[in-house]
């Protein structure tokens, strides 16, 4: 009814009511007739309530028709509204519905999300918390940048409370009792990756693309970024943090951001497995979102494996960007991914590589919490400076080549950036709404094994597989015993094995050894 209505009101604003009321007073039998469930005699009936009803000398009709058709509206907009919410027996879902902006986050949305989580986690009726897009390109492809720079260069305080209860969020999910599951079907940029990448379950499909692209714009890669990127294997974090590398599908959950992969085709009947879930805990959503999960030995392999991660680790371990880039100079290997490397590099914002830098290896021994806290204080001088509102106009407005300042590294100063962005206080202190807190994500054994768990398996330090070496065969068979035949574990460990171990020459069974 409420589209019917819709239609009517637009036909009012072109016509006259009276032509809107003459129009529905004839096609009211014809509705009424095609209707399977209604005999001809309550057609009839309601036909003949609805002339007297609508008759042009009953005013008190046509107020209530006005009246009625206004509340069909309010009833739209409901269904329009940026976040939607959604229960389903013991599934509770939000929506993300802000389509034509591929879902951005603005502080209107974070405010929808924050109290409804809230709201979810004291109740006993929602047992699992599922997070997704209303449709299109993006899951949801970062924050709404240009607004919180038009309202810092207004002197808006509002630019920086944004950043802070969309910290706050992300915490508040990252810290939640009730399974939370973000399914990424989609572009997964920026704020979208503080929605996600810290909820216990993250589910990639063929559709997601991940990326950190902050640095492209002059900004540094927040929502606890210097928390997660600090913690994936290798560096890993710190390639993808400073050059802002797209990374897509199955290339997510290689890389430790996602937990599951499963094809986009499969999420209806997911969430349909997830809401009769009565009873859910942690590890039983997890074992139904294994039910689901696409079979990875056809699909692509890691793209940033082998020779290209051992460019990274090698290229990307130093403490500044300079040498970081001086040792991609001197890479000899692939030197097709070693220039594409350097050309993103180059692109970027001096000033926001090495605060990014910075940020990243703070990261590594701070707990989740103080990262948030470091990040709002880091917003803050970014908000005042000059790259993050050139790269957001440039890059969203005028379609342009930036104009950085300082444009060149060589004229960015590695002790004037910590004394500057680190060292120096910031007017505004971040408070989280809880005080739960953690330097280890809780419920890792859902993803895959880091490469520092399988680390510790081949050399013996792991607590439950003896002193006896073990072959390659026998150092998968152990870990897919741990994550209980998890799709991709098997592609992951011998990804790992073979560009980490080295089999023992002395030892006919073919152990391996770990290369340091």
């Amino acid at each position: 009814m409420s589209r019917i209505f819709f239609k009517q009101l637009s036909l009012i604003e072109r016509r006259s009511i009276q032509s809107v009321i003459t129009r529905r007073a004839l096609t009211q039998p014809a509705v009424a007739i095609r209707s399977r469930n209604i005999n001809m005699a309550s057609a009839s009936r309601r036909l003949t309530q609805t002339k007297n009803w609508l008759s042009p000398n009953n005013s008190n009709n046509l107020r209530k028709m006005a009246t009625n058709a206004q509340s069909s509206i309010s009833g739209l907009e409901a269904t329009q509204a940026e976040v939607q919410t959604k229960s389903n027996l013991a599934a509770r879902h939000l929506i993300l519905n802000r389509p034509k902006k591929l879902n951005a986050l603005n502080l209107t949305m974070v405010r929808s999300l924050l109290p409804q989580l809230q709201s979810w986690e004291k109740s006993d009726l929602a047992k699992v918390i599922i997070l997704k897009s209303s449709g299109g390109k993006g899951f949801c492809a970062g924050g709404d940048v240009k607004t919180v720079v038009d309202l810092a260069e207004a002197g808006d305080p509002t630019a920086t409370k944004f950043f802070e209860e969309e910290y706050q969020l992300d915490h508040l999910i990252a810290t939640l009792d009730t399974p939370y599951i973000a399914l990424m079907d989609g572009i997964t940029m920026g704020g979208g990756v503080g929605l996600s990448v810290h909820a216990p379950f993250r589910v990639a499909t063929e559709n997601t693309l991940f990326a950190m692209p902050e640095t492209a714009i002059g900004f540094l890669p927040e929502v606890g970024g210097s928390f997660f990127l600090s913690r994936l294997d290798g560096q890993l974090g710190v390639y993808l943090g400073l050059t802002g590398k797209r990374l897509k599908g199955t290339d997510v959950l290689y890389a430790g951001i996602a937990t599951h992969y499963i094809p986009s085709s499969r999420l209806h009947a997911l969430e349909s497995r997830l809401a009769e879930l009565d009873n859910a805990n942690h590890d039983i959503v997890n074992a139904a979102l294994e039910e689901f999960s696409g079979e990875l030995q056809d699909e692509p392999r890691f793209s940033l494996s082998g020779e290209k991660r051992r460019i990274i680790d090698r290229c990307f371990k130093y403490d500044t960007v300079d040498e970081i880039i001086a040792a991609l100079e001197k890479e000899t290997h692939l030197p097709e991914f070693v220039e594409e490397t350097l050309g993103l590099l180059k692109k970027m914002s001096p000033t926001s590589l090495k605060v990014t830098l910075q940020q990243i290896r703070n990261g590594a021994t701070l707990s989740l919490g103080q990262c948030f806290k470091m990040e709002y204080h880091l917003v803050q001088k970014f908000l005042k400076g000059h790259d993050f509102k050139e790269g957001v106009t440039a890059t969203l407005v005028t379609k342009s080549k930036p104009n950085w300042d300082p444009k060149d590294l060589s004229a960015v100063n590695d002790a004037k950036i910590k004394a500057d962005y680190f060292d120096s206080p910031s007017p505004l202190r971040l408070d989280l709404l809880t005080n739960r807190d953690y330097k280890k994500y809780p419920h890792r054994k859902y993803m895959l094994p880091a490469e520092e768990d399988i680390r510790r398996v081949v050399t013996g330090e792991a607590p439950d597989v003896g002193n006896f070496a073990m072959t390659r065969e026998e150092v998968v068979d152990y870990f897919l015993r741990d994550r209980q035949g998890k799709q991709g574990v098997r592609e992951k460990v011998l990804e790992v094995l073979n560009r980490k171990t080295v089999e023992n020459k002395r030892d006919d069974n073919k152990t391996v050894k770990w290369i340091y």
